[in-house]
């Protein structure tokens, strides 16, 4: 009586760590707004708006982009991503390479939440050319006005950082190299963990953005490294105008873009880290 009851509560147990696994797969297959894995092609595998990448000589001719990846220099790289292929800076990108963020980024001039998951592969302390290199960067105009992104430094060695900058009319009217208010937009880690032949998982997640209380996390290898708080600067786009840009500056390789309408809690972003066969498993 004791084995059955015992062969029992093993069954159940499984049962149970099998329902959670499913249940949680379901919901954040749920919550995908856009997916790019990379895999035999630049367009998305998932887009709630447009899904065609887009070239243009740079952001301030963006106007002028055309479909496509227009720049020698940046190529889908088989059989080079974490899973698949990739695509690949192979020198330092000073074109303007994105995708467009209108429906594929859930903004709100209300209340505006989500997350952004990517995988990076560099060495940026010999890879990178010098100056400072925006891996991604979401915004309708540039990187210090109404703008999420994650920056390398030029600082030796390198640091990396999340930045969260609402209108640069509100937190800097007069666009001056403020320390104390960058410092307070950013979350900074010293010594990241990037290596070559190696790739690194990076999570940025927002909640509540255009309210009073917005927070701004940053997640590396399913760690926690830091979150920008106490800061209600508004983020006002022209929505059709937002873009996901892609590696400003960057030499190195990228896969696995994913940008969820939900703000990913610590579990669910090591979920997505332990993925054996990356956002696909969540689409099985």
């Amino acid at each position: 009586m004791k084995k059955i009851t015992s062969l029992s509560l093993f069954r159940v147990f499984i049962f149970l760590i099998t329902s959670t696994l499913f249940s949680q797969k379901n919901k954040l297959r749920n919550h995908i707004l856009f997916y790019s894995s990379f895999d035999d092609k630049l367009s998305a595998d998932i887009s709630k708006g447009d899904g065609m990448i887009y070239t243009a000589e740079s952001y301030k001719k963006s106007n002028n982009a055309k479909p496509g990846l227009n720049n020698p220099n940046v190529v889908l790289a088989k059989n080079k991503g974490m899973i698949g292929d990739a695509l690949h800076f192979t020198e330092k990108n000073t074109t303007a390479i994105f995708y467009k963020a209108y429906k594929n980024v859930d903004y709100n001039n209300k209340s505006w939440s989500g997350s952004v998951s990517f995988w990076l592969q560099l060495d940026p302390n010999k890879d990178l050319a010098p100056g400072y290199c925006d891996p991604i960067c979401i915004t309708d105009t540039r990187y210090n006005d109404a703008a999420l992104w994650v920056d390398f430094t030029d600082h030796n060695p390198r640091k990396f950082r999340l930045g969260a900058m609402g209108d640069l009319n509100i937190w800097n009217p007069d666009n001056k190299n403020d320390v104390t208010k960058w410092e307070k937009r950013t979350v900074t880690i010293n010594r990241p963990p990037f290596k070559k032949g190696k790739w690194t998982h990076v999570v940025m997640t927002f909640s509540k953005v255009n309210t009073a209380n917005p927070t701004f996390k940053l997640y590396v290898n399913g760690t926690f490294q830091g979150v920008i708080q106490d800061i209600n600067d508004p983020f006002t786009w022209e929505p059709k105008d937002g873009k996901i840009m892609l590696g400003l500056g960057y030499i190195g390789l990228m896969d696995e873009l994913v940008i969820f309408n939900k703000t990913l809690e610590i579990n669910e972003v090591k979920s997505i880290f332990e993925l054996k066969e990356g956002i696909k498993t969540l689409l099985k």
